[in-house]
């Protein structure tokens, strides 16, 4: 069985989107193909995502990863929305994160459920159900924006760096979720 992911590129100062969920910062930085975003995709069987990270996949470009990755995609929302475009090759679905997960989990097939977006992130991670944390670190200050993990009252989850590299403009880590955070759910 594959693994959950949570793959996303973030500020030095800890952002993962700015104000408005502006992403250009994010396209501007990478200046080159990523080893390990192509190996991230490559072993990607599912993609479960928040509504507010759709509607900035839809916005910006047209599917995942820049239409680079195809298979099912699930967005979590209670409120799906009237049309749907045509690259999402999925669903949208209203029911807790542990049966989202699991439903994500069965549609890829052995491969990697990829996690997108940071509402459904801290959701997962919550729920000790993220297993991996790969994070494109990009060299820009924003500011302001969409944090990479804010959890109100605050849980420490521990991290055990497993790899880092660097790819043109940004550096590479990877994380796997501590065994003790997935203990303490």
């Amino acid at each position: 069985m594959g693994t959950v992911v949570w793959h996303v590129t973030m500020s030095l100062d800890g952002f993962i989107a700015a104000p408005d969920d502006a992403m250009d910062w994010v396209f501007e930085s990478w200046g080159g193909p990523s080893e390990t975003a192509n190996e991230v995709i490559a072993t990607t069987g599912a993609i479960l995502m928040g509504r507010r990270t759709y509607e900035v996949e839809d916005r910006d470009r047209a599917g995942i990863y820049g239409g680079a990755w195809t298979g099912p995609i699930f967005v979590l929302t209670h409120e799906p929305p009237d049309d749907e475009p045509d690259w999402l090759t999925g669903t949208f679905v209203d029911e807790p994160i542990e049966a989202a997960v699991a439903r994500a989990r069965e549609a890829a097939r052995g491969k990697n459920v990829g996690i997108l977006g940071a509402s459904v992130a801290r959701q997962c991670l919550e729920q000790s159900l993220v297993d991996e944390i790969v994070v494109h670190l990009a060299p820009v200050l924003l500011g302001d924006g969409i944090r990479l993990f804010e959890l109100p009252g605050g849980r420490r989850i521990r991290l055990e760096r497993t790899h880092v590299s660097r790819t043109a403009g940004l550096t590479d880590l990877r994380f796997r979720v501590g065994d003790d955070s997935k203990e303490a759910a």
